[in-house]
């Protein structure tokens, strides 16, 4: 069974349709990506995942559990959803240490996730005199204490520097490694790209894609195939002659839109062109991502 099973959910707040028959799953040890643009529904779906909003239909749970079932949910369920709140006057350790009380954790856990966030020694200044970006790490720390199996993040790299995005993208992937359900909602299309192992994309509330990202790359409209050969000039002749629409990249290789690799090697098989590059062209998870939801205003 998925870590997060999301069956059919809806909520309409008064005229304004936020998710519409939604359904997904996140599976422990890997990485998915949540994406869709601003009022998409995310932040509405991640709530109702996490019992903060009722919904008006379907259901979100947690190995078949919703959030109010689970008997100890902060140690099966760890989240950050938008900005955390501290107390400005504690320090980063007693904020963990008072997190880590009420969720009947071990105190020693809270030197553990100071450790794994890099914030040790930060851990006695008040909080008040955060970065932004030391503040998430914190907001991370306090997801972890309970050491939960299901990990939930809305946009994780808000604040942090280019190392710490790497350190965020690194910290991700070990999650996963170790078991972890990572389910992360982000607007960094080329950060989500290197992190995720699955993608979910929503537009106007309503599911445009769910799937491993190599599958949901590949799965978009608009095929590209990037060819090479010893006699470019003459393919690029043969192709077109077939009605093929035949393209150059700056690197001089051949790029055949909608066209699937295996017509252009059957061209080059009939004419005897050696080819010396075949395959589907690379596409950005940006390209994919705006034309899944170029309807969105």
């Amino acid at each position: 069974m998925a870590a997060i099973q999301i069956e059919g959910l809806s909520k309409r707040f008064g005229s304004v349709q936020a998710v519409r028959n939604l359904s997904f799953e996140v599976h422990s040890g890997r990485v998915t990506g949540f994406l869709g643009p601003n009022g998409a529904g995310k932040s509405t779906t991640l709530r109702m995942l996490l019992g903060l909003v009722h919904s008006d239909g379907g259901s979100a749970s947690f190995d078949g559990k919703s959030y109010e079932q689970l008997e100890h949910p902060s140690a099966q369920v760890g989240a950050v959803l938008e900005e955390a709140s501290f107390h400005p006057g504690r320090n980063g350790r007693n904020h963990l240490r008072v997190l880590a009380a009420a969720g009947d954790h071990p105190e020693s856990r809270v030197d553990e996730v100071l450790r794994l966030v890099e914030l040790e020694g930060a851990a006695g200044r008040r909080v008040k005199g955060y970065s932004m970006g030391m503040r998430q790490r914190l907001a991370i720390a306090a997801a972890l204490l309970g050491d939960p199996r299901v990990l939930i993040l809305d946009e994780p790299s808000n604040g942090l520097d280019p190392p710490g995005i790497r350190w965020m993208r690194e910290l991700l992937r070990s999650e996963a490694g170790r078991g972890r359900a990572v389910l992360v909602s982000s607007h960094l299309l080329a950060e989500v790209a290197q992190s995720v192992d699955d993608l979910v994309v929503i537009s106007r509330g309503e599911l445009r894609a769910s799937g491993p990202l190599q599958q949901v790359l590949g799965a978009a409209e608009g095929q590209v195939t990037r060819v090479r050969s010893q006699e470019d000039e003459r393919l690029a002749g043969l192709l077109r002659e077939r009605g093929v629409t035949v393209d150059v990249d700056p690197s001089g290789a051949l790029l055949a839109p909608g066209t699937p690799p295996e017509l252009v090697g059957e061209v080059a098989a009939e004419h005897r062109v050696a080819l010396v590059e075949l395959g589907v062209a690379a596409r950005s998870l940006e390209d994919v991502f705006l034309e899944l939801t170029k309807d969105e205003p």
